[in-house]
């Protein structure tokens, strides 16, 4: 990964050059006041993409399809009321 050093100056008048290093996949660092301040680097593509949680899946395995009653369900809500006391 190639490194690009801009001012803040040059961060906010030339922003499109910035952001297309960026998109090259290159790091920026900033300088204030002629020091390093900051780093940006670009988001990697497997980092941008989220995994989603299956959680009917999740409920599944744990229940294994088990239905309650209103009593068995009036009792666990109970329980939880309770354990927030």
């Amino acid at each position: 990964m190639s490194m690009n050093t801009v001012t803040t100056a040059d961060l906010r008048n030339h922003f499109r050059r910035v952001s297309s290093w960026l998109d090259n996949g290159e790091a920026v660092e900033i300088l204030k006041r002629g020091k390093p301040y900051a780093r940006l680097l670009p988001i990697t593509r497997e980092a941008a993409t989220a995994s989603r949680v299956d959680f009917a899946a999740q409920r599944r395995d744990i229940w294994k399809g088990r239905k309650f009653s209103a009593t068995e369900v009036a009792a666990m809500h109970a329980a939880e009321l309770e354990g927030e006391s």
